[in-house]
């Protein structure tokens, strides 16, 4: 399975940092990963529709669907499995993502009905991808 993680700003924090770095580790172990930091501005939307190119794109978005994570692995297995392979997840930054990848996104996926901070956000979704990723491989991380 190919991922592609295009997110708005930059894990500051060096903990939050190693955090998504030990999880972005485990999910190479079972297929490849990209992560792209955007910097917000003006230049982003070009930016974000260059990363997200060629991929099957899920928007991250607090209105999307809420899903398991048994829900999210079947998802992004079916996703994984269509045209080239590549699921891009795009993250956006404190005012969402632009309306252009909202409107062009195959699908869109809440983390949560909270409201995450970005960091956190960023976190909850590398831990979540391990876990379908888990789940697909039938290995125990996942009770």
């Amino acid at each position: 399975m190919k991922l592609r993680i295009v997110a708005v700003g930059k894990l500051k924090l060096r903990a939050e940092r190693e955090l998504c770095d030990e999880y972005y580790a485990r999910l190479r172990r079972s297929g490849s990963l990209e992560e792209h930091e955007l910097e917000d501005g003006p230049k982003l939307l070009a930016a974000m529709q260059q990363k997200l190119a060629g991929a099957n794109v899920v928007a991250l978005d607090v209105k999307g669907k809420t899903l398991t994570s048994e829900e999210l692995a079947r998802r992004l297995d079916g996703l994984a499995s269509r045209g080239k392979g590549t699921v891009a997840l795009a993250l956006g930054g404190a005012d969402g993502l632009p309306k252009e990848i909202l409107a062009t996104a195959a699908e869109r996926w809440s983390l949560s009905a909270l409201t995450f901070p970005h960091r956190l956000a960023r976190i909850v979704l590398a831990e979540q991808l391990y876990r379908a990723v888990s789940i697909l491989r039938g290995e125990p991380y996942h009770h």
